[in-house]
């Protein structure tokens, strides 16, 4: 695709990365619960990771603070959350919520069970940021 900038021609994607579109599916996620959770979430930075860091020793226990799939032993973490703290240098940081983009495209069959599955990993970190239940966060639809 062409476009013309300051009068010159640009060359651009006409489509997006597989990375942009889950970075949009998270933001579509986070924007929902900033709705209802906007004060609550003030500060609060939203990440993606391509994979998670691999611990070490295989048989690693990841911390309360991820959400692994449970389905393959929990050894799979898909999101984590980083709670506010101190840096090295001693300045304060912001809670963080990190989303990891390939384990969850690797279990969605398709773009809308993606989206699910990209909604209920940050909904389930936000509970945890907020210490309430992911329904509360993200009450079930009464159909």
């Amino acid at each position: 695709m062409t476009v013309f900038v300051g009068g010159r021609e640009v060359r651009v994607p006409a489509s997006q990365t597989r990375g942009e579109r889950f970075d949009d599916l998270v933001l579509d996620a986070v924007e929902d619960l900033e709705q209802r959770w906007a004060k609550e979430l003030e500060g609060v930075e939203f990440a993606v990771e391509d994979v998670p860091a691999v611990a070490a020793d295989s048989d690693a226990v990841y911390d309360d603070d991820v959400v692994a799939d449970e389905t393959a032993g929990g050894a799979v973490p898909l999101g984590r959350l980083l709670p506010a703290g101190v840096d090295a240098r001693g300045r304060q940081t912001a809670p963080r919520v990190v989303v990891y983009r390939r384990p969850l495209e690797a279990r969605a069959a398709d773009r809308d069970d993606l989206a699910d599955l990209v909604h209920d990993v940050v909904v389930d970190q936000v509970a945890r940021l907020l210490q309430i239940d992911p329904d509360e966060v993200d009450p079930p639809d009464d159909a």
